[in-house]
């Protein structure tokens, strides 16, 4: 399985909080349509750009 460009390699500990905060949303969702989940899905984004800022820097090293 092919590896997508801007979804970067996730440590365990990361999955794990992006799985929790999926679940968070759902919940959210769940209890009603119209609330707001724009918090979490930055939290989400957080993390993802973290991920995508350390695969760049562990390529830079390998050069």
């Amino acid at each position: 399985m092919s590896q997508d460009a801007n979804y970067p390699k996730l440590t365990p500990g990361e999955h794990a909080k992006v799985a929790f905060l999926v679940a968070r949303m759902a919940k959210r969702c769940i209890a009603s349509e119209t609330v707001d989940r724009s918090d979490l899905e930055r939290k989400v984004d957080r993390i993802l750009d973290g991920a995508r800022k350390r695969a760049e820097r562990e390529e830079n090293k390998r050069k």
